[in-house]
């Protein structure tokens, strides 16, 4: 049935444990929507066991796919179906160029779906209903089937994108974490041009694996040591840690000499800022428009960012919020969501070295999870590696300068004297092997694409 707007059906891009059975049950609950399931799955078609849908056996489907497609535009005003990379590829290509077709891309970690993947496997629930009947298993981690799981994901999204590219269309994107925001279905429900709005999300589907991803599988420390091996900056696996904006509106431009200073949050910001000002008047808040139009009236400029060691880094991110005496709210966050007290309005260096050093343990593990499950960590704990990738979506850095050896490099940017790394003597009191394993695992995609060694006060 043609729908009145500018679409007259819809198809979920989507793959296996991202989702999609969730996004399915709370667009059934949309008064004139229909999804169809997998409806042009090669095993079943619409949901396992079933041969027929729509008064179209499967056969008929495998030989005119497009009879389907008919019966399941005619089945409501607004129909669809989920559709994944090892479907019926006519009906990607038809879809893919089908202006009438609305496209919802659902997204999710790569890492949590194939772990997903491997407990469905193990225990046979693709679903749950109810809590009470969980099924738990802790597969191992297969490095080698992990990459291809990452490469299938990475080649069916680049397909994706670039078919929506060259006809000149648009996706409404959906990831994981999006599924529990009522605002965002119904922001959904806007796109496809249908009336009806959800007052909450379904409850007809539970959460299978709600425990961190390191709890999921039997061999958590190989898993970590072969995603340490993969190129933090490849788009394959941009989805291990959620993408973030190019912050133009924080960098910091100085006209004479003409020089960027893209700050990452945690790292030494306001000394570069001092820096910068000892040489003339530094500048920031500007739109990605004024910044291209500096650039154009300030030809041979240079733009440069300061990496942090990751043990410093966490160090401060975790002073800064324990100090700053209007941080309360977060630090109230911080103890609801993860259980971490932290001292009220004082610095970490008022603390015993024991109780100190047992709170940065803490928060390390706590920036852990966060980075592996929060839909956008915190900027001044989020891996240096993102933020980077996140500045390229506008443009690089020129220069990727170190704190701790800014005496060396930054003479080349400017006149004004380097700044020294301010000391941490109440760090250096308590860093030891742990803290600095501990770090390695929260952020091990940055000491092995940045190639930090140990920290050393």
């Amino acid at each position: 049935m043609s729908g009145g707007g500018a679409f007259d059906y819809f198809v979920v891009l989507a793959g296996m444990r991202t989702g999609s059975n969730f996004l399915e049950a709370n667009l059934n609950a949309l008064e004139g929507v229909s999804c169809h399931g997998e409806a042009f799955n090669p095993h079943f078609i619409g949901h396992k066991g079933r041969t027929e849908m729509l008064g179209v056996p499967m056969r008929t489907r495998e030989q005119d796919p497009f009879a389907l497609l008919a019966a399941i535009r005619a089945s409501d005003a607004m129909a669809g179906f989920r559709l994944f990379h090892d479907h019926d590829a006519r009906i990607l290509a038809h879809c893919l160029e089908d202006r009438r077709c609305a496209k919802i891309i659902l997204t999710r970690n790569p890492l949590d779906s194939y772990v997903s993947l491997r407990i469905a496997t193990a225990t046979g629930q693709w679903k749950l209903t109810d809590p009470r009947n969980r099924k738990t298993a802790r597969p191992r981690f297969d490095p080698a089937e992990f990459e291809e799981h990452l490469h299938i994901t990475r080649r069916f999204h680049h397909e994706l994108r670039h078919a929506l590219q060259i006809s000149g269309q648009t996706a409404f994107p959906v990831a994981y974490e999006d599924l529990g925001d009522v605002a965002v279905l119904n922001g959904l429900a806007r796109f496809l041009g249908v009336c009806a709005r959800l007052a909450a999300p379904s409850r007809a589907l539970a959460r299978q694996n709600p425990e961190p991803v390191t709890e999921k599988v039997a061999n958590p420390a190989e898993m970590k040591r072969a995603l340490r091996a993969l190129d933090p900056f490849n788009p394959g696996i941009s989805a291990a840690e959620p993408e973030r904006s190019p912050a133009v509106r924080h960098h910091v431009v100085l006209d004479t000499p003409a020089r960027i200073f893209m700050p990452v949050p945690g790292g030494p910001d306001a000394a570069l800022r001092d820096w910068l000002a000892a040489q003339g008047t530094p500048r920031d808040g500007l739109t990605q428009r004024q910044m291209r139009r500096w650039k154009r009236r300030h030809p041979g400029h240079r733009s440069f960012t300061v990496l942090r060691h990751p043990v410093a880094r966490l160090w401060h991110a975790l002073d800064r919020v324990a100090a700053d005496p209007e941080a309360g709210e977060r630090r109230a966050t911080l103890h609801a969501r993860f259980g971490l007290a932290l001292p009220d309005g004082e610095g970490l260096a008022a603390l015993a070295p024991a109780a100190r050093r047992a709170l940065l343990l803490d928060f390390i593990a706590v920036v852990e999870r966060s980075i592996a499950t929060a839909p956008r960590p915190d900027p001044a704990w989020a891996s240096q590696g993102a933020i980077l990738q996140g500045f390229a979506r506008f443009a690089p850095p020129d220069r990727v300068l170190r704190e701790d050896s800014l005496a060396a490099e930054l003479p080349e940017l400017g006149d004004a004297p380097a700044p020294d790394p301010a000391p941490l003597p109440a760090l250096a009191e308590i860093h030891d092997p742990a803290i600095e394993a501990a770090a390695r695992t929260a952020h091990a995609r940055d000491y092995a694409a940045f190639g930090f060694g140990d920290w050393r006060g």
